[in-house]
């Protein structure tokens, strides 16, 4: 079982997040945003109020939405490469 440590948010849906055995991953949750608790997450202002539950030991939002832990490791890609590198849909993340 997985636990989120640190999230960040990065672009459109997408998350940086640091789990338990440091490994660090990003998400793209914007194909998962289904079904009644998720709709307001389809708002991106919305969606960057995320924030760390450490009492649940993942992601949440204002309206109580969550995603599990071991479903964001298994859907995260490695983020082992600097964060210029990161293809944001149709552009990349340019170094400073």
């Amino acid at each position: 079982m997985h636990f989120v440590r640190d999230v960040e948010y990065l672009a459109e849906y997408k998350l940086k997040l640091v789990f338990e055995d440091s490994v660090a991953k990003i998400a793209d949750l914007e194909p998962y945003l289904d079904g009644e608790v998720f709709e307001p997450l389809k708002d991106a202002d919305y969606f960057r109020k995320v924030s760390l539950n450490p009492d649940i030991d993942t992601v949440v939002w204002p309206n109580e939405a969550d995603f599990s832990p071991d479903f964001l490791y298994e859907i995260g890609k490695d983020s082992e490469y600097p964060i210029s590198d990161i293809d944001f849909g149709n552009r990349k993340a340019q170094a400073a």
